[in-house]
C-alpha cells in the first residue's frame, strides 16, 4: 500500500472528529466515541493489529484518562467550594476597586487573573469565569468573551499545574528513550525527563514573547472593535501598563519553567504578576493618564449584548481577601512542597503506586498511578476539604459543590475516555505484523516529504487545530505529538523546539477551539454567537502563530542549531 493512502487512512480518526464535532456541532461525548471505534476498526483492518491489542490499548487509555479525570475533578471541587464559601465573589469584589479604567481591568482580569486561574485549574475554567466577572463589571457580553477568550493562550501549555505537557506529551516516552539510546555519548538529551523540561523551556520562551505583545494588541483590539471611536490607538494609551503587566507575569514564568519544570509556570507566573500588578495599581504606577471606557449603553451594537444585562451582578465581600486568597496560596504552597526532590513529602506522595504491567499479556501495553501525587488529590481535595473549616462552610453548601462537581464530571469523563484510548490504539499501531510504521509516524512521513525545512513555520497551526476540534490543550498534544516528533525527525529539525511548537499552537487554539467558545459564552447569555466570536478570535489566533512560527525558525536555525 503506498505512503499517501496509508497516511490518508491514518488520518480517518481525526477526520471524523474534524467533520462531526465541527461540520456537524456534535458534542465531544459522542463525536469521540465513534473516532475511538474508527481507529480500533482501522487496527485491525489496515495495520493488522490483533484484536487482543486493541482491547488492551483501549484499556491503558481508559487507565490513563483517569489520571487526567482526578485532576479535573480536584480543579472543579476547590472552585465550587470557593463559590459556595463567598471566596469566589470576595475575589471577584476586589478587582472592581482597582482601576474605572476598562483596559486596566482587561489586562488585570482577563490576563492575569485568568493565567492564575488556568495554571491551578485549566481545562477552560477561565474564560469561563473571567467573562461574567468582566460583565459584571459592565463590558459588553460579546467583548468580554473576546478578550477572556483570547487572553487565555499564554498560560494554556501549563495550565492544570503542567498536564498539557506532562500527560499530553506523554506518547513521546517511547520515541525520545529510544533516540537517545541509538545516540549514544553524542546525546543532547539525557533522558526523557529532561526532553521534556527543554520541551517546556522552549515553550516558555515562544509564550513570554507574547506575553509581552498580546496584552497591548487586545486592549487596542477592545478599542477598535467595542470603543465609541473605533479606534486603534485608543489602546495604546495603555502601553506602559499592558507592558507592566507583561514583564510582571514573564518573569516567574520563565523562572519557575527553567528552574522547577513544566508544572508551575503559569500558577506562579499568574499568581506572582498578579500580585506586583494589582499592587502597582492601587498606587497609580504606569497607568494610563486618561480613563477609557465603553459608551453609553444604548450606543452598543445589538449583537454585543446576551440575555444577561451588563453591569447588574452587584458583588459584595463576603470575606477578607486574604481569606478568600488563602485556599489558592496553600495550593501553591503544597504543589511546590511535594515536587520539589530534596524535600521528604515528593516521597511521600509517590510512594503509594497502582499499576497494571502488560496489559492483557501484550508486553507494550501498560499503565502506573501515583494516586497522591496527581495533584487533583493533593493538592486539590485536599485544600477542599481543609476550606470547609477555614471558611466555616454550611455542610448543605458543601454538598451543593460536591454533587455539582461530580455532575460537572458527567461529559468531560465520556470525552477524555475515548480520545485517550483512540490515542493509545494509534500509538501501539506501530506494533503489527505488516511492518508499517504507526499511524501517526506515517502520517508525519508524508506530510514532512511535502513541507520540508519549512514546517517550523506552520508547526503550531496543527497544534491549534487540534485544540480547536477537541477543545483541548492536553488532548491536541495526545493527538499530534507523535506526528509532529515523526516530523522533525524527517526533516532533521529540533524535537523539542517542533514538539514546544505544537504544545504552544495547542495553546493559542484555546481562543477558537468550540468548546470554550460554547462556555464562555453560556455565562454571559450569548446564544447562537459562537461564530460572531470565532471570526473575531480567529485574527490573533493566526498572528499568534506567525510570531511562533518565525521564533521556531530562529531557534532552530540561529540560537540553538544542534539541539537534540
Amino acid at each position: 500500500m503506498s505512503l499517501g493512502l496509508l497516511a490518508l487512512i491514518a488520518f480517518i480518526p481525526i477526520a471524523i472528529v474534524l467533520v462531526f464535532m465541527v461540520g456537524l456541532r456534535w458534542p465531544a461525548t459522542k463525536a469521540m466515541p465513534l473516532a475511538w471505534l474508527a481507529s480500533a476498526i482501522l487496527g485491525v483492518a489496515a495495520w493488522k493489529m490483533p484484536a487482543g491489542l486493541v482491547a488492551a490499548a483501549t484499556l491503558s487509555g481508559f487507565g490513563s484518562a483517569i489520571n487526567v479525570l482526578i485532576i479535573v475533578f480536584g480543579a472543579i471541587i476547590i472552585l465550587y467550594t470557593l463559590r459556595e464559601s463567598g471566596a469566589m465573589e470576595t475575589i471577584s469584589y476586589g478587582f472592581t476597586t482597582i482601576s474605572p479604567d476598562r483596559r486596566v481591568q482587561t489586562i488585570i482580569i482577563a490576563f492575569l487573573f485568568g493565567a492564575f486561574i488556568e495554571g491551578s485549574a485549566g481545562f477552560g475554567t477561565p474564560a469561563a469565569i473571567c467573562a461574567p466577572l468582566l460583565l459584571g463589571l459592565g463590558f459588553p457580553a460579546l467583548a468580554a468573551v473576546c478578550v477572556s477568550l483570547i487572553l487565555n493562550s499564554i498560560p494554556v501549555t501549563f495550565g492544570a499545574v503542567g498536564t498539557p505537557v506532562w500527560f499530553g506529551l506523554k506518547t513521546l516516552r517511547t520515541s525520545v528513550e529510544g533516540a537517545i539510546a541509538t545516540s549514544g555519548p553524542d546525546a543532547t538529551v539525557a533522558s526523557f525527563d529532561v526532553f521534556m523540561r527543554n520541551v517546556g523551556e522552549f515553550s516558555a520562551l515562544t509564550h513570554s514573547v507574547m506575553a509581552i505583545l498580546l496584552p497591548l494588541f487586545v486592549v487596542c483590539f477592545m478599542t477598535r472593535f467595542f470603543g465609541k471611536n473605533k479606534s486603534w490607538s485608543e489602546g495604546f494609551g495603555a502601553w506602559k501598563f499592558a507592558l507592566f503587566a507583561g514583564v510582571s507575569f514573564s518573569i516567574p514564568y520563565l523562572f519557575t519553567a527553567f528552574v522547577f519544570g513544566v508544572e508551575f509556570p503559569s500558577l506562579l507566573g499568574g499568581l506572582i504578576g498578579l500580585s506586583v500588578v494589582v499592587a502597582g495599581a492601587k498606587k497609580k504606577m504606569f497607568l494610563p493618564e486618561e480613563v477609557w471606557d465603553f459608551e453609553e449603553r444604548s450606543g452598543w451594537e445589538k449583537e454585543w449584548v446576551g440575555e444577561i444585562e451588563p453591569g447588574t451582578t452587584k458583588l459584595k465581600a463576603r470575606m477578607s481577601q486574604v481569606s478568600a486568597w488563602m485556599p489558592y496560596v496553600l495550593i501553591a504552597a503544597l504543589l511546590v512542597l511535594t515536587r520539589i526532590a530534596s524535600l521528604p513529602f515528593k516521597g511521600w506522595v509517590t510512594s503509594w503506586v497502582i499499576s497494571f504491567p502488560h496489559i492483557l499479556g501484550y508486553e507494550t501495553v501498560n499503565f502506573a498511578m501515583k494516586p497522591l501525587y496527581l495533584p487533583g488529590v493533593v493538592p486539590f481535595m485536599l485544600v477542599a476539604v481543609i476550606t470547609i473549616f477555614l471558611h466555616r462552610i454550611p455542610m448543605a453548601k458543601v454538598k451543593t459543590a460536591w454533587k455539582d462537581s461530580f455532575i460537572k464530571m458527567k461529559n468531560p469523563t465520556i470525552a477524555m475516555f475515548f480520545a485517550v484510548a483512540m490515542v493509545e490504539i494509534l500509538k501501539q499501531s506501530a506494533h503489527n505484523p505488516l511492518g508499517y510504521a504507526s499511524m501517526p509516524l506515517t502520517m508525519a512521513t508524508f506530510v514532512a516529504g511535502m513541507a520540508g525545512s519549512v514546517w517550523p513555520m506552520v508547526a503550531s497551526y496543527v497544534g491549534a487545530l487540534g485544540a480547536f476540534i477537541t477543545g483541548s490543550c492536553t488532548v491536541s498534544n495526545l493527538l499530534f505529538a507523535d506526528f509532529q516528533y515523526g516530523i522533525a525527525t524527517k526533516i532533521g529539525a529540533s524535537h523539542q523546539i517542533i514538539v514546544a511548537m505544537q504544545s504552544v499552537g495547542a495553546a493559542m487554539g484555546n481562543m477558537i477551539c468550540v468548546h470554550n467558545v460554547v462556555a464562555a459564552s453560556a455565562t454571559v447569555g450569548l446564544v447562537g454567537m459562537e461564530g460572531t466570536i470565532i471570526r473575531r478570535t480567529m485574527l490573533p489566533c493566526i498572528l499568534y502563530g506567525i510570531v511562533a512560527g518565525f521564533l521556531a525558525l530562529i531557534y532552530i536555525y540561529v540560537l540553538f542549531p544542534g539541539t537534540f
